[in-house]
């Protein structure tokens, strides 16, 4: 029973949060950001320049510049509107925005949209180029559970001998 000297328990409601407008983006960037932010990446802003190699076990989207090598294995690698990159890059995903210059290896796809560029030879499962981007170089389709072209290996059996 309610007493006059006990408070009175206030009664809350929760309260809407406004919608708010999202900010204008192009599709592709929206669309590329999203599929990249699955998970743990690293990022290379616009403002910066890498020299070296580049290894690790996370994603990386890549909006600055960038010599050397990259090698993430298992993981994908963005190269943003902005990006310029002058590497070799081996990766499970290899998607190209921006502009490449040197070879790409990927264990599952390449993906060139219309606004990126490429120069150098792939080697992938798959392999996209969309109308108006730029490729020069040469593709190997490797089957996505086949060994690097010098790992192959054959087995060889004795000669049996001859009967006279």
């Amino acid at each position: 029973m309610w007493k006059p000297s006990q408070p009175e328990p206030p009664i809350s409601t929760p309260v809407p949060e406004p919608v708010r407008p999202a900010p204008p983006s192009s599709a592709v960037e929206s669309a590329s950001r999203a599929a990249v932010t699955a998970g743990d990446q690293a990022s290379i802003s616009k403002g910066l320049f890498i020299k070296g190699e580049i290894t690790g076990s996370e994603s990386l989207f890549i909006d600055g510049k960038v010599e050397g090598s990259i090698n993430l294995n298992g993981n994908r690698v963005t190269v943003g509107r902005n990006g310029q990159v002058a590497a070799s890059i081996i990766a499970r995903e290899v998607v190209v925005l921006g502009k490449v210059r040197g070879n790409v290896t990927a264990t599952d796809r390449v993906d060139i949209r219309a606004e990126g560029a490429l120069t150098g030879d792939v080697a992938a499962a798959r392999i996209s180029i969309e109308d108006g981007a730029f490729f020069k170089g040469g593709i190997d389709i490797r089957k996505p559970d086949s060994k690097p072209a010098g790992a192959t290996t054959t087995t060889t059996e004795a000669p049996k001998p001859a009967h006279v």
